[in-house]
């Protein structure tokens, strides 16, 4: 679809970088074989709106016969997002999903009261060299929501909205902004896109969401004077008009944010709650490894191995 005609023609600036609440430069983490660089959360900063984590992952080149081998691993409380820019993955499932995901489509699993899943490179992928780059996230469950049943969406590219028009390309990957919506199942308020700006080129952050944030994938943009680089978040005063505007060579960016949550979150391992006591019930289950009448199962076609409890 076109840019949205209902936008202000005269884009609003931030006049100040008070404007900016938190500049967060993410730190690196070595996976084992390949390293992505963690946004949140930081020290100042645990959650954007629902999001907890945002890890940027690659850009990685692997040989042939090698690539991502993230043994089955549980969750409880969270939701994930799987968004990749270059490569692909073969996700596996407590639920007994199977499912490749590929550049612009979108995996969304709710881990609610427990789920365990695996993500590994396709042995099609493994026969000749690949690369890997894109952006993995996990979002707290509003605490009435912690103990759903767990669930999976697949939403391919096509159905993804995508904005375009005056140098901004926009696919909208969760939630509801710019005055378009994903069809993505959402449990809070929350927004999530994909942006790609020409050079010079100025995008409005929503006005409809309380929490803001951009992570800046490449190139650079511009900010009330000052210049952000690729791989710093910036989060966003609330209620404040942003517009960025893209540097020389253009950029490319991921939005976030959403409504505030009702409080922190407890993180531990792969799990998020908001009660301790959650968390060490779902250590002692994970621990405990009756897979056949526990409350995780190993996913069906990848139950061999598994990560164990640190």
């Amino acid at each position: 679809m076109s840019w949205n005609p209902a936008l202000d023609p005269t884009l609003p600036d931030a006049t100040a970088l008070e404007a900016i609440e938190t500049v967060i430069v993410p730190r690196a983490r070595d996976l084992g074989g390949f390293s992505v660089r963690r946004a949140l959360p930081a020290p100042r900063r645990q959650m954007v709106g629902p999001f907890i984590f945002f890890d940027a992952v690659g850009p990685v080149e692997f040989l042939t016969g090698q690539g991502i081998d993230v043994r089955p691993h549980p969750h409880i409380g969270l939701g994930t997002v799987t968004y990749l820019y270059r490569g692909e993955f073969e996700h596996r499932d407590s639920l007994g999903t199977h499912q490749m995901i590929y550049p612009g489509e979108v995996n969304w699993m709710v881990a609610g009261h427990g789920v365990t899943h695996s993500e590994r490179t396709s042995a099609a992928t493994r026969a000749a060299p690949s690369s890997l780059f894109g952006i993995q996230t996990w979002v707290a469950l509003p605490e009435a929501r912690e103990d759903d049943p767990a669930m999976f969406e697949h939403h391919g590219k096509e159905a993804l909205p995508f904005l375009e028009g005056e140098g901004k390309e926009v696919r909208l990957i969760l939630g509801d902004a710019w005055g378009a919506r994903a069809p993505v199942t959402m449990l809070s308020e929350t927004f999530y896109a994909d942006v790609t700006l020409a050079p010079e080129a100025k995008l409005p952050m929503p006005d409809n969401h309380e929490d803001r944030a951009l992570y800046v994938v490449s190139g650079a943009v511009e900010i009330a004077g000052d210049v952000f680089e690729a791989g710093q978040m910036m989060v966003f005063r609330p209620g404040d008009a942003i517009t960025v505007t893209a540097g020389p060579l253009g950029a490319r960016l991921m939005a976030l944010g959403g409504a505030t949550m009702n409080g922190p979150r407890y993180i531990s391992w792969n799990f998020v709650s908001s009660s301790k006591e959650k968390i060490e019930a779902a250590k002692a289950d994970w621990a405990a490894g009756d897979w056949a009448h526990g409350r995780f199962q190993l996913p069906p076609g990848d139950a061999e191995e598994f990560i164990p409890l640190p």
